[in-house]
């Protein structure tokens, strides 16, 4: 008995993984989207509208990472206040509308809407990143909310 259960829970892990694996192969990048959802202890047992919130909570802790990155560099690089001013409202952006509008929308079944707020993170990144004129203190950050939100947007489409 605890032998048959003990092969029945390495089957549900197996499983799990693959749904990971399987749903990452449809990103545009496998290796960050099987990092993102393994590193997320709901990864191993959410279906494919779980997996697209937890990479939704991604792009919401990655805004919240960079909008404090921006209040640091306000203090560091005063000349910058321009572009920063410009950044710090895209990313309240992403955490203000563009994350709860792919929450609620996934949550309730209706995932274009879901759609359109991972795919206008990744917008509102590339706008941030812009207004430096290629001197951008905030590349790394602004490149992985546009990789991020790449992933996002794939598992988000497979529910369409």
């Amino acid at each position: 008995m605890v032998v048959v259960m003990m092969i029945m829970m390495v089957m549900a892990m197996v499983s799990e993984a693959n749904m990971i694996e399987q749903t990452c192969k449809e990103t545009p990048d496998f290796n960050l989207c099987v990092s993102l959802l393994d590193s997320d202890p709901r990864g191993s047992s959410a279906d494919t509208s779980g997996l697209a919130l937890i990479l939704v909570d991604k792009i919401k802790g990655l805004a919240t990472k960079t909008l404090k990155e921006i209040n640091s560099l306000y203090k560091k690089r005063p000349e910058l206040k321009q572009a920063l001013d410009e950044c710090s409202r895209r990313y309240n952006t992403i955490l203000k509308a563009d994350v709860p509008e792919a929450i609620e929308a996934i949550s309730k079944g209706v995932p274009k809407f879901g759609e359109d707020g991972v795919i206008d993170a990744g917008v509102e990144a590339a706008v941030c990143e812009g207004e430096f004129k290629g001197k951008s203190p905030l590349t790394s950050l602004t490149k992985s909310m546009q990789k991020v939100s790449n992933v996002a947007r794939a598992i988000v489409r497979m529910l369409l």
